[in-house]
């Protein structure tokens, strides 16, 4: 005998659901109380309904025994999609026609029978309804049809009056969301998954609905910044979806540009405190002794002091100037590139180094050099920076020899050291900001470790390059390579 329906329970929840409709409740909350209601009223084993699109379906509530299909897709030529499309829109069929992948799991070793009815808006079919029975209990009867056949238009209501459905992950306006969106359950069960999403995480939608969401959730109307296994970096929101229903909604974007924005900053700052703070320092302590004690020094110590002074002021002013350069953009202000005499170039810019620095260096510009093409002013702080790096990464009596050379596509410039030399493996990261390399001893030598990535992008912005090797015997070369004027 068929299993009566308590119409009286299900006239009472229904009413609760309309209210909660008028409230503002609405959407998945609603549909899923919704079928609680129904299940509860009719004795069935469980409820699902399936969302229907132009790409075929998505199970997007249930409750019951069937409640873990929720999320499964029903591609448009599932078989099963065939069946639940096809024949009169309300009726009564065996699970073990279907033949899908999720039929397939319904039927199980017994079988089982399903009430359906289409949800339609004008002839168009925007899902289906389903009611599960178990094979060898009370089968549905005639009332089940007709209560089936109801809440499915009134599910059909709820799409055409636009109360928050449809929730389909194919959906046009999830699917365009630039954001990652999911929704999930209190078990934290991602019960739909946008395809940004998939995209900013590597997971697909296969792989991650009905599984715990791949990543830490913060609490409702909080963020969390949680970093992947790639090292990217993503910012979590997630709030509570209204309702007596316990789902909520999670979104998420890329934010791997920002973190690295802070920590650049952050490092900069530590940097640049810690390489000022020296020369500060020593220019003080000198200033203080030559105003505190200048009656007791000799000529000899106000000269050294006095000359420690300038030594360092020059440090000073040469760090100030490379961190201004690191942060703006190099090169000559957007300005095109244009031929120049790189002979003359070098050797004026040979007579800005440092005295200290200039006694070391022998350039070699042979006669006839070609020109080079690019900006002239910057020439003079890419050679400050390849022989301040010469210099100290060798002996201080030590030659650095400075050759410009072509080849007949590119002139060239090479700054030669006879120091403890670069180590393989260090030649491309000797150019990272503030990358530093050893000195050969425990001592850290001083600088910002900003030169040679200045130097990198003044050279690649005038569409040369720079390169680091080791020299035969011991030291480095830094070659610079330009464009023919």
């Amino acid at each position: 005998m068929p299993r009566r329906t308590d119409f009286s329970a299900l006239i009472n929840g229904h009413t609760a659901v309309i209210e909660m409709i008028n409230a503002g409740e609405a959407g998945a909350t609603a549909l899923n109380q919704l079928l609680r209601v129904v299940q509860q009223a009719l004795g069935a084993a469980g409820l699902a309904f399936v969302e229907f699109t132009s790409t075929g379906g998505r199970v997007i509530a249930a409750t019951g025994t069937v409640e873990w299909t929720l999320g499964h897709p029903l591609p448009a030529d599932d078989p099963d999609a065939r069946c639940l499309l096809s024949g009169p829109r309300v009726h009564q069929l065996d699970t073990d026609r279907l033949s899908g992948r999720l039929g397939t799991k319904l039927n199980g070793p017994t079988g089982s029978q399903m009430v359906l009815s289409r949800a339609e808006i004008s002839g168009h079919t925007v899902g289906s309804l389903h009611a599960l029975y178990p094979a060898g209990e009370d089968q549905p009867g005639p009332d089940h049809q007709c209560v089936i056949a109801y809440v499915a238009s009134c599910i059909a209501h709820l799409y055409g009056d636009q109360r928050g459905l449809p929730v389909h992950v194919d959906g046009p306006i999830v699917a365009a969301l630039a954001d990652g969106l999911a929704v999930v359950d209190r078990e934290a069960r991602v019960r739909l998954w946008n395809p940004a999403a998939a995209q900013l995480t590597g997971h697909a939608v296969t792989d991650v609905l009905s599984r715990p969401v791949p990543f830490p959730l913060p609490p409702p109307g909080q963020a969390l910044d949680h970093r992947l296994p790639d090292g990217r970096w993503l910012r979590v929101t997630s709030e509570e979806l209204p309702g007596p229903g316990t789902l909520r909604v999670v979104t998420f974007r890329d934010i791997t540009d920002q973190q690295q924005s802070i920590a650049d900053h952050d490092l900069f700052v530590a940097v640049t405190s810690h390489e000022l703070r020296t020369p500060v320092t020593v220019i003080k302590g000198y200033a203080d002794t030559l105003t505190d004690h200048w009656e007791a020094l000799s000529d000899a110590d106000r000269q050294l002091a006095a000359q420690k002074i300038g030594q360092r002021a020059n440090e000073l002013a040469r760090l100030v100037d490379r961190l201004l350069s690191s942060t703006a953009e190099a090169g000559s202000g957007g300005a095109p590139p244009a031929p120049y005499d790189l002979g003359d170039a070098l050797r004026a810019a040979v007579t800005e180094l440092p005295a200290e620095l200039r006694r070391r260096i022998t350039l070699t510009a042979p006669v006839g050099l070609p020109w080079a093409l690019g900006h002239r002013a910057s020439l003079a702080t890419v050679l400050t920076e390849l022989c301040t790096n010469a210099g100290k990464y060798s002996p201080p009596t030590s030659p650095i020899t400075i050759t410009a050379g072509t080849d007949g596509q590119t002139v060239s410039v090479r700054v030669t050291d006879q120091g403890v030399g670069i180590r393989p493996e260090h030649v491309e990261r000797a150019f990272d900001q503030y990358w530093q390399g050893d000195s050969g001893d425990r001592h850290r030598l001083p600088g910002a470790g900003l030169g040679l990535f200045l130097v990198r992008r003044i050279v690649e912005q005038q569409n040369g390059r720079v390169c680091l090797r080791p020299k035969a015997g011991g030291g480095t070369v830094a070659e610079v390579r330009l464009p023919h004027g």
